[in-house]
């Protein structure tokens, strides 16, 4: 299902959100799937709701997991998921998120992201000075 995979280190993030809450754990893996785009979204869906997400709810509201499927491969589309949801490739905000590209950028700098094809280590250094990302040793 899941090939060989690439984990980041824990990164202690600052919530980008207008409610109240603490701090999140981020990091990011690279692989290969051999699931298609939708069915790797239902997998994710699931690994949330068995760490204690409810549906529904506000948005950016405080989350036990929360997983998020950034890239795949060179796909730019939108998808209809059906009880998944929608999915855009590659995910719409990665490029202006530190949170993401800092622990992607440890794993995966010259992963390249469509469509411009600029790599992760790009992006990052496109964000100017990094704040409220924090190395877990």
């Amino acid at each position: 299902m899941l090939g060989p995979l690439r984990v980041a280190p824990l990164y202690r993030t600052t919530p980008v959100s207008p409610i109240p809450q603490p701090d999140y754990l981020n990091t990011a893996a690279v692989g290969t799937a051999a699931l298609p785009p939708c069915e790797l979204l239902a997998l994710a869906k699931r690994l949330e709701r068995e760490a204690g997400r409810a549906a529904g709810g506000p948005h950016d509201a405080p989350r036990p997991l929360d997983v998020d499927l950034l890239v795949y491969g060179e796909a730019c589309e939108e998808l209809d998921c059906g009880e998944g949801g929608r999915l855009v490739l590659p995910h719409p905000r990665m490029t202006e998120r530190a949170f993401v590209l800092v622990p992607l950028a440890e794993v995966a700098p010259e992963l390249r992201v469509p469509p411009e094809g600029r790599t992760v280590a790009e992006l990052l250094a496109g964000l100017g000075e990094v704040t409220g990302v924090t190395r877990l040793p």
